[in-house]
Order: structure tokens, then sequence, then C-alpha cells
């Protein structure tokens, strides 16, 4: 029942009213009804979907970076080494969020500010985002393609690190430049880094 709701077209409207709300005026300031009068349900039709407003921003996070981690799985089985694999990474984290600015906007300030225990429940999600990031570095070494002294935790943190920082900071400059245009200058960047080892283990 609940994978059915899910699945529905109303659900899925009330998740993209609540990024355009929440974008436009702030989590603590998107009341509920804002909310169902822009997706054009009624206030209780809410909650029929989701228990409260906390629900409706896990949700929704569960929701869009799920199906961002899937389409990003869903290319790199093209892929032929890690190192297009890292290029995947790094071109589709930019480009998703370039093409979704509002969602660019509670993702990467809006969620920042909620309480601790929805933070740990973000979390939760995006520990898959980062353990691909790790599958990646680990088959870039086994492949001989990066630095077999490359720490692999050390090696996720600086490359979400850098994806992350690069959106915020966009987000932050109101979107004044074209953020794809970083995809490869970063992607060279991280790609030297991972070659030359030096995200050592002993260090």
């Amino acid at each position: 029942m609940a994978s059915d709701k899910k699945n529905s077209q109303k659900y899925q409207l009330i998740i993209d009213a609540a990024v355009t709300v929440i974008a436009n005026h702030g989590y603590h300031a998107a009341q509920v009804s804002k909310i169902a009068k822009e997706a054009g349900v009624a206030d209780g039709t809410i909650y029929l979907y989701f228990k409260n407003k906390e629900d409706i921003l896990v949700s929704l996070f569960r929701t869009k970076m799920g199906g961002f981690i899937s389409a990003i799985e869903e290319r790199m089985e093209t892929c032929h080494n890690a190192e297009e694999k890292l290029w995947q990474i790094v071109q589709m984290h930019v480009t998703q969020f370039s093409a979704q600015p509002k969602l660019s906007i509670v993702m990467q300030l809006e969620m920042r500010q909620s309480a601790r225990e929805l933070r740990l429940q973000i979390n939760e999600v995006l520990k898959m985002y980062v353990h691909l990031m790790e599958d990646v570095i680990r088959s870039g070494k086994e492949e001989g393609i990066f630095n077999q002294n490359l720490d692999e935790k050390l090696g996720r943190q600086m490359l979400f690190g850098t994806l992350d920082e690069m959106v915020t900071n966009w987000v932050m400059n109101d979107r004044k430049y074209d953020l794809r245009n970083l995809s490869t200058p970063a992607f060279e960047m991280l790609l030297a880094a991972f070659k030359s080892g030096s995200l050592r283990k002993d260090v």
C-alpha cells in the first residue's frame, strides 16, 4: 500500500510542490497549506500520503536522491572502467543540480537547517551515494587506474565534498554562472589526485 502511494501521481505532485514552496519560502515558513495549494490538492490530502511536514522533507530527499543514484548506476552500466565511472558521477551530479535550481536550494541550504533527527534520516539515504563513490574508488585501485595507497574513505570524502561545495557555492551566488562548466576541471583535478595517490593511508 505504501509503495502504491509513492508511485501515485498525487504523491509526486506533492513532492514537487514541496520543492517549489520550500525553495521559495524556506523550510520553516513552508506550511502544509502552501504545499497543498501549490500541488492543487486539499490540505487533508497531504496527510493521506505524509505524516507531517517533516515526513514530506525526508520523503522529498529520499525520492529525489534515490532517483539520482539510480540514474547514475544505470549510466555506469555502460562504463568500461573506474575512470569513466568517476566522470559520470561528476558530470551527472553537476548536470542534475544545474537543471533543477529549486531542488538545489532545498538540498544544499534548507535541509541543512533542519532538526538533528531529520538530518540523521537524510544521512541514511546519503550513505548510499557515498558508498557508491567508495565502490568506484575501490574499483579504480583494483583496475590499477588509481594509486594503490589511495585511502578509499578519504577519497570518497574528497569526491563528495568537492561536488557538494561546487553546488553550494553556485546556489549561494544566485546561480550567476553555468555550473556545468566546472564539470571537466573538477573531474581532471580529482582524477589527478586519485592517480597520484596524494590521499595516502599513512598520512
